[in-house]
């Protein structure tokens, strides 16, 4: 099983090295997911002798470890400012204001986030080129959805959830979840350069369709709702490219 994890392991050691995240801090982090999921795969009472047999941790650190507070995840607050600035029936993706009431950039903000000045929402959106400004108090949305600076903590947040949700996906879908989500993919080699950045064009433009889609009615869905409601789903796309000469 390990042997084949390789090209799993290959990109997120590049990635981490890159981060200077330290290996025994990573595998300190790790140990709480193996708790975590022998925890989740045992019946019954679950004693940390049980845990150790499942995961080959030492009892002292399964202790210590359980004892801690949970891991902490947060939203991407510019991600649900963009998405209710594009659904919203006050804003519709219409050129706003940047400041005063309702419809503003600054209402809209403080919808979001109390706690994060707007003036520093919009800058970020600025520099990442999602907004533009326009005769001078006026804002313009350019983009559907924000898509973080390469290399930021937001990039990197998306990353973490992106690739969490599908590697989540597919580990159900092998150890028989069912129904199976749906989860494919082509690939083929024998390509020119230029074809292949063709057919990444074609696959931009249809995911990105279908990906707006799916967001305005699940933003009109969640509008409808009368009640809290607990469930929550993610779809994605990806396109990778590479020479290989083996092909």
């Amino acid at each position: 099983m390990a042997d084949l994890l390789d090209t799993l392991f290959a990109p997120f050691a590049r990635l981490m090295v890159a981060r200077g995240v330290l290996f025994p801090e990573l595998m300190e982090r790790l140990k709480t997911h193996y708790i975590a999921a022998a925890i989740k795969q045992s019946e019954g009472r679950v004693t940390d002798s049980r845990i150790s047999v499942l995961t080959g941790l030492q009892r002292r650190d399964i202790a210590r470890l359980k004892s801690e507070p949970p891991l902490q995840t947060r939203s991407n607050h510019l991600a649900t400012l963009i998405q209710r600035w594009r659904t919203d029936p006050d804003y519709l993706a219409q050129d706003i204001p940047k400041s005063g009431e309702k419809p503003s950039f600054e209402s809209l903000a403080r919808g979001i986030r109390k706690d994060v000045h707007p003036r520093t929402m919009l800058d970020t959106l600025l520099n990442a080129g999602t907004v533009e400004s326009i005769d001078n108090d006026m804002l313009r949305l350019r983009q559907t959805s924000y898509q973080p600076l390469a290399g930021s903590e937001d990039q990197l947040a998306y990353l973490t959830r992106n690739l969490g949700d599908h590697m989540s996906a597919a580990t159900d879908n092998v150890m028989g979840e069912t129904p199976p989500y749906f989860e494919r993919a082509v690939h083929y080699g024998g390509l020119t350069k230029e074809q292949v950045l063709d057919l990444e064009k074609e696959h931009n433009r249809a995911q990105m369709a279908v990906l707006e889609s799916l967001a305005d009615k699940a933003a009109g869905m969640k509008a409808e709702n009368k009640t809290d409601s607990e469930y929550r789903f993610r779809a994605g796309a990806y396109f990778y490219r590479q020479w290989d000469k083996t092909e």
